[in-house]
């Protein structure tokens, strides 16, 4: 048996996230479809994680098993991408380690929220416009506390399945660009819509609405009802994924 990693990207906005879905699209079956198409035979792929409906990858791994070695990755890239669609795209094929594992060597992700403060025609499905003024200084005080606690409960999207609360976030850090922000959490992992609660609870402080004890008593509490809304997917971005056998630099998007 051969072992290897995919590394794609993928413009969430047709699919209802990563993971196959039964009465949904999503990118693993297109991928799983499209390798199968070539090598004509059922292949299963196992991904880094999960994103949600709408959430885009600028960096993503998939691992794949195939009985025969792949004579040349690079064509085996090229021939996949013929026949994805367009608004998914492998960057390279690794071969790695039997034991290798895209979901459970992950030793770090990097996720993003692009947020604009001007209207624009060009970007509307991968950045949000925000009307008013935010207080970038409140926020990123707040998104220093994120590095000492580790009960993200408070932020976890009702329905989730995972076994345990507890993430070890290492970076949260608010970025003021020409014409808006970026966001960029970095974790072991991540709960479900976890960033994207997180953002909207920070931007309360922006909005100069939220105190700094107040959100100390959300971390706390473990209530998802006590924190902010989700904002929305259409600007969050999976940027990164770090393995302790591949050095890759993230894909950035764009800056707005």
């Amino acid at each position: 048996m051969h072992r290897y990693f995919i590394e794609l990207a993928y413009k969430g906005t047709n699919y209802h996230g990563w993971q196959v879905q039964n009465n949904a699209p999503s990118v693993q079956e297109k991928l799983n479809e499209a390798i199968s198409i070539l090598t004509r035979q059922p292949v299963e792929t196992m991904g880094c994680g999960r994103t949600d409906a709408g959430v885009h990858a600028s960096q993503f791994y998939a691992h794949v098993d195939f009985v025969d070695p792949i004579e040349s990755l690079p064509e085996f890239s090229r021939r996949i991408n013929a026949i994805l669609p367009s608004d998914i795209f492998i960057f390279e094929t690794h071969q790695v380690e039997n034991s290798a594992h895209a979901r459970f060597d992950a030793t770090s992700r990097s996720y993003s929220y692009y947020i604009s403060k001007k209207k624009s025609i060009f970007q509307p499905e991968h950045v949000w416009f925000c009307p008013f003024s935010l207080n970038i200084s409140a926020m990123q005080e707040l998104s220093d506390l994120l590095l000492t606690h580790t009960d993200y409960g408070c932020f976890s999207k009702a329905g989730g399945q995972q076994f345990t609360n507890l993430c070890t976030i290492t970076e949260a850090q608010w970025i003021e660009l020409d014409s808006g922000f970026q966001f960029k959490i970095s974790a072991n992992r991540f709960l479900r819509g976890m960033v994207r609660a997180i953002v909207g609870t920070l931007m309360e402080a922006g909005k100069n609405k939220m105190s700094k004890e107040e959100f100390i008593h959300i971390l706390n509490s473990g209530d998802r009802k006590l924190a902010g809304h989700a904002v929305p997917a259409h600007a969050l971005f999976l940027e990164q994924i770090t393995y302790p056998y591949l050095s890759h630099p993230a894909q950035s998007p764009f800056k707005i």
